[in-house]
């Protein structure tokens, strides 16, 4: 038996209302992402990001993303933050004023994992899945929002090796007084430059490859994956080599706008993500795989160990100027420690402990 107060509204009136609610819930109209791709539609980027537009449809969350795609990514960046797009997909380079814990994946050294006197590319990437696990996980969703943005997924792009213009340049003495492309949207790079006393040449993704290649910068840190399409082979020559000492895995990363998205698109992305881990990996080992054996240039097993420890140095140094994010430093270190506890670092509360207040940062020239 319905109250009297409710029993007076006739059938045709429960249905005006129920029209009435469903008219005032949110409408979501279509949302358009922003994707850098330096090759284009026709590019692996694009491509991964025409399946997610997909994965989002199938879901009925009010997800229907227009997708466009950028060749330059500071266009991307700049149309995004203009609130011409909805999303966009760039590297942590372009995403980090938009949430420092998730670009902090990308921090030098702080996946990168010798054992036995070389670097072990596959507990390296393994330590980075971790990573993207735990920002995936609905525990750290609070992490992942900063204002009304959003961290909605986080992708593999490969190791970041030095690519030197004459194999001379073996040691981070050697590089002393060389020139280093330096993209200039982020600081972190000419910290860690002048750090080793070498001279940052002001850069962007567009154009790295171009000065290395035209003999403008004697170094620059890419991906096996940019070998081919950028050419990079040009800059190696007969002299030049790759370094198999990796500096960071970089990653690429997708913000949205959530208020231009349904409640929960921002974790259902992420875990979207996180299931692509292995299909990216598979490009990505696939590339380094097809580099010409004869490129690459071995470091001797005891200056791996130290130039590990001066990244782990100057990783701390950045964090403490504010260009890391400490809680994401510390999620890294308890990955490496858990799998390999018997390392020196484990018994130190470095990246662990912080000073209460941030350095002030080194002036840039």
């Amino acid at each position: 038996m319905l109250p009297a107060t409710l029993s007076r509204f006739r059938p045709a009136t429960w249905l005006a209302l129920g029209l009435i609610g469903l008219a005032s819930a949110p409408a979501w109209s279509a949302q358009t992402a922003c994707v850098f791709d330096i090759i284009g539609t026709t590019g692996p980027a694009y491509s991964a990001a025409k399946d997610f537009v997909l994965a989002m449809q199938k879901l009925n969350m009010g997800v229907d993303i227009e997708l466009k795609a950028y060749t330059d990514e500071r266009v991307a960046a700049e149309d995004f933050r203009s609130g011409q797009c909805d999303a966009m997909a760039v590297t942590s380079f372009r995403s980090k004023p938009y949430n420092l814990v998730a670009a902090t994946v990308d921090a030098i050294g702080a996946t990168t994992m010798e054992r036995n006197g070389k670097i072990d590319m596959e507990a390296s990437y393994e330590i980075l899945r971790k990573a993207i696990e735990v920002f995936a996980s609905p525990g750290a969703s609070k992490l992942m929002v900063q204002d009304k943005y959003e961290v909605a997924g986080i992708v593999p792009m490969g190791a970041a090796y030095p690519i030197v213009n004459d194999r001379k340049i073996n040691s981070v003495e050697a590089a002393a007084g060389k020139r280093i492309a330096a993209f200039d949207v982020d600081k972190v790079q000419n910290m860690a430059i002048t750090r080793i006393g070498a001279q940052p040449i002001p850069a962007d993704i567009t154009n790295f490859a171009s000065k290395f290649n035209n003999g403008l910068v004697d170094v620059i840190f890419a991906p096996a994956l940019a070998y081919k399409p950028l050419e990079l082979y040009k800059g190696i020559g007969t002299k030049g080599a790759i370094s198999r000492m990796p500096i960071t895995f970089l990653t690429y990363q997708i913000i949205i706008n959530k208020n231009k998205f349904p409640a929960g698109t921002g974790l259902k992305a992420r875990q979207y993500w996180l299931g692509q881990f292995e299909t990216t990996m598979g490009m990505i080992r696939k590339a380094e795989a097809e580099l010409p054996a004869k490129v690459w240039m071995e470091i001797p097993s005891a200056d791996l160990v130290r130039y590990i420890q001066m990244l782990r140095d100057g990783r701390v140094e950045i964090a403490e100027v504010g260009l890391y994010d400490k809680r994401a430093l510390k999620v890294l270190k308890r990955i490496r420690c858990d799998m390999k506890p018997n390392d020196s670092e484990c018994t130190s509360s470095a990246e662990i402990e912080w000073p209460d207040k941030p350095k002030a940062a080194p002036a840039i020239n």
